[in-house]
């Protein structure tokens, strides 16, 4: 499906210069070769996901081998693509326009999936399957809180490794662009090795092990009553699942524990580049400032800022206070046609106007943040639904 689209002047690197900050070179960001991985970060809607993937047709049209992965519930990636449905496994794109050798797959993060891998890969096929069965497991492979982050970590990890990036043999892929959750949880991924480690080492786990550690000899009295009132309030069945579940979380995960480790100083590594994505709202700009703030302070590379769906001046035009007077001049006259003339120029002031408090909000933005690099994109006619419409998207991201 297409949409209607107009054309667009080179804006871009224009309204960041007028904003006072310096211009995101996007192509120069794609076309680097050290540069492996980028996460795209930001709010919920303002089109990190249709960036995620612009960014990375562009980046495959131009020679790159490219895996992008959403960790957005959303599927509009795999709509975009012209790819039926999205799921764990990457998926090649068809269409890309690349006569260097580049080409684009996609994947969807699969959370309960990829948590089965972790533990089929870590574990014997018996103990795989015991865990897998496990209540517990199943309820916090599916719907726990902070899950999605850590398995974020893991399938990144896994896809870095699975590239075979910077060993000297030629990888299947040598660029990752990462769509991040929506919201501020979009950096919890960040606290995804520190939570895991404080949970693993916390007292309740501690409790719950002493059984398969230490010599029945060595269990304190306090134990056992702990463990008695836990059978009477869960009953024996539930109780000695819990301690499965636990003693599998201690042998298994600590593998994951030390990958989730190596993925962080990866994130922190120079090969990575972190895109902040925004729109030009209020709240989304203050949301920007937040992720930016908090890459700075973890020492995360930051690379720019990508505010999208922007109304920009095209040319010198009539400002909003000259268009309300020259309005109310004409609908002064009693004139059917001046009146009409005196409608469109009040459209013109509200448009105008709404330039106006975009600009004053990048340019605040920049004042407080002057090194952060920007690229401006304006907002298009409508929804983005194929390839060609990311390949505009992409256009418009370059500056052109």
């Amino acid at each position: 499906m297409t949409t209607a689209r107009r054309s667009h002047p080179r804006v871009g690197p224009l309204a960041a210069k007028a904003a006072g900050a310096p211009v995101l070179d996007v192509d120069a960001l794609l076309e680097d070769r050290t540069t492996h991985i980028i996460v795209c970060c930001g709010s919920g809607g303002v089109g990190k996901t249709t960036t995620s993937a612009a960014l990375a047709l562009r980046a495959a049209e131009r020679g790159r081998k490219v895996v992008v992965l959403t960790i957005d519930p959303a599927r509009r990636l795999a709509q975009s693509m012209g790819i039926e449905q999205l799921d764990n496994t990457p998926r090649p794109v068809t269409g890309v326009a690349s006569a260097d050798g580049g080409r684009l797959d996609a994947m969807m993060l699969d959370m309960k999936r990829t948590f089965d891998e972790v533990v089929e890969s870590q574990a014997s096929p018996e103990k795989a399957r015991q865990i897998l069965s496990n209540p517990f497991y199943i309820a916090l492979s599916s719907s726990f809180a902070g899950t999605q982050e850590y398995m974020a970590m893991e399938k990144l990890g896994q896809l870095y490794r699975d590239a075979h990036i910077g060993n000297g043999t030629a990888g299947r892929y040598d660029l990752i662009v990462v769509d991040t959750p929506p919201s501020r949880s979009a950096l919890d991924f960040l606290d995804a090795p520190e939570r895991l480690s404080s949970f693993l080492d916390g007292r309740f786990i501690r409790l719950m092990l002493a059984p398969a550690r230490g010599p029945a000899r060595l269990m304190s009295a306090g134990f056992n009553l702990v463990t008695s009132a836990l059978t009477k309030v869960l009953g024996g069945q539930v109780l000695r699942d819990l301690q499965t579940f636990v003693a599998a979380l201690d042998t298994v995960f600590g593998g994951f524990r030390q990958r989730a480790q190596q993925t962080y100083a990866l994130l922190q590594a120079d090969q990575t580049a972190f895109l902040v994505v925004a729109a030009p709202e209020p709240d989304a700009m203050r949301e920007a400032a937040y992720f930016v703030e908090r890459l700075s302070g973890d020492r995360m590379p930051l690379r720019g800022l990508v505010v999208n769906r922007s109304t920009l001046a095209e040319g010198e035009e009539l400002s909003a206070a000259a268009a309300e007077a020259a309005a109310e001049r004409l609908e002064t006259q009693r004139d059917g046609a001046a009146a009409v003339t005196a409608g469109l120029l009040r459209l013109h002031a509200d448009r105008a106007l709404l330039v106006e408090r975009q600009d004053q909000l990048r340019t605040r933005f920049a004042a407080a943040h002057p090194h952060v690099a920007t690229a401006v994109v304006p907002a298009l006619a409508g929804d983005v639904h194929d390839l060609d419409g990311l390949r505009e998207i992409g256009t418009l991201l370059a500056g052109g």
